[in-house]
């Protein structure tokens, strides 16, 4: 098969770009899917200590290593000269430390051509990152769908195909993997989900518009954020970041100023399909239940409800008959057949004259008569999120939880429901 003029073909795509659904550089191919100051430091030099992946070639690829952990990372010690900018060296140690383990990534597509002879052109391009030593990269779900194949650069320029091993569009997740012998690899250090807070450091580092290699600093800017999957499904507590993120971002990680993974790029919010400040990330928790599935079994499947609702608002207390001073989720619809709706959980049945939102249609009424959970499994539900948020963290189907609900009659009950495997696409 013949390949195009690489060089002619990005330039062609690098029209095109992508709001929303994902920062990988869409092709003509592709389905479009929506300072601190200078800080002088006492005495002679400050020691920072910042974690360094282990890098390993050659590594053991036998099943049993599938889903094998990343290495402990080595700690070793930079020194800080009096009078340097903190922050500048904070930064250019984590790049030296993460630069290695990012990859690029290139979507190939086989396209025919008016001759009938086929070509293979890129349908799009992103970024990811090294998991571990058995040559398994994450990167989103969106950044390698419908690809014919995979191309993964390493920082060093080394060039590999890559097998596709698993993919889940509900968490736009997906994890490539290359033939460790062939290359050194440098797996990430990750974060913990705990330990982020709005105002921390939040660096990118990437493959923006095909500028391999770039690294954006701003701030965690919002945790906790629904942010829609290709599914229909949402994908709860995304990053929020004003690090600059733009199409080529997506697959990269999201890092903490010790260099580690907090998230992984995958979707912009912005009028011009480029950076307005407004990114998110899938957080690592997700990523870390996700991936070492999808691994092992090529696909991950979600605990589901089979529910559609809204945080309660007390506004909603008279059409309701709830209290003003209880919070929940308020339980609009129930997938016939499905999992609460095999344990009795009530869903809304009569309209009122609150309007909950437009829709192409016209106005969408808040129905009455629904139940309100107030608790999952003895936790406090506050919102509508986080039921999600529970079930995405701790639960796979199968598993049973225990739901505290408040009728409009004012009675409360408990009802166990058997968690089910979500569906393709939201119903």
């Amino acid at each position: 098969m013949k390949r195009l003029p690489l060089l002619a073909v990005l330039l062609a795509v690098g029209m095109v770009a992508l709001v929303l659904v994902g920062c990988g550089l869409t092709g003509p191919a592709a389905r479009m899917l929506s300072r601190t100051e200078s800080t002088a430091v006492p005495q002679v030099i400050e020691k920072l200590v910042v974690a360094t992946p282990q890098v390993q070639a050659g590594a053991d690829t036998g099943a049993n290593q599938a889903a094998a952990q990343p290495p402990a990372a080595q700690q070793v010690v930079i020194n800080i000269p009096a009078g340097a900018d903190m922050e500048s060296e904070i930064l250019k140690a984590v790049y030296q430390k993460v630069n290695p383990s990012v990859v690029y990534i290139e979507n190939l597509a086989a396209l025919q051509s008016a001759d009938n002879q086929q070509a293979i052109v890129p349908e799009s391009q992103g970024s990811g990152f090294i998991w571990d030593t058995q040559g398994h990269i994450v990167t989103n779900q969106h950044v390698v769908a419908g690809s014919a194949e995979i191309l993964v650069t390493f920082s060093d320029g080394t060039a590999l195909p890559a097998e596709v091993v698993g993919t889940d569009p509900d968490s736009d997740l997906a994890v490539v993997r290359v033939d460790p012998k062939l290359v050194k690899l440098a797996p990430v250090d990750q974060g913990k989900i705990e330990e982020v807070q709005v105002g921390q450091r939040a660096l990118a580092i990437g493959n923006p518009f095909g500028f391999v290699g770039t690294l954006t600093e701003g701030i965690v800017s919002a945790v906790g954020r629904s942010i829609p999957s290709g599914t229909g499904f949402s994908i709860p507590l995304a990053i929020q970041t004003d690090a600059a993120i733009n199409p080529g971002n997506s697959g990269g990680p999201l890092l903490n100023e010790r260099g580690q993974v907090i998230g992984v790029n995958a979707q912009i919010r912005s009028a011009s399909n480029s950076n307005s400040g407004v990114g998110f990330a899938i957080p690592i928790n997700i990523v870390q239940r996700v991936v070492p599935a999808l691994i092992q079994d090529g696909a991950y499947t979600h605990a589901y409800l089979g529910v559609r609702g809204q945080t309660y608002s007390p506004a909603w207390a008279e059409a309701l008959g709830f209290p003003t001073s209880v919070r929940g989720a308020y339980i609009i619809a129930v997938t016939k057949g499905g999992p609460s709706d095999k344990g009795g959980l009530r869903s809304a049945d009569t309209a009122t004259d609150i309007i909950l939102g437009m829709s192409t249609e016209g106005p969408e009424y808040l129905p009455s008569g629904g139940d309100l959970v107030i608790a999952i499994d003895g936790k406090p539900v506050a919102t509508f999120d986080d039921l999600l948020i529970y079930l995405e963290s701790s639960k796979s189907p199968g598993e049973k939880v225990a739901l505290t609900v408040l009728q409009p009659d004012g009675q409360q009950r408990t009802i166990t429901i058997t968690l089910g495997e979500r569906p393709r696409s939201q119903q």
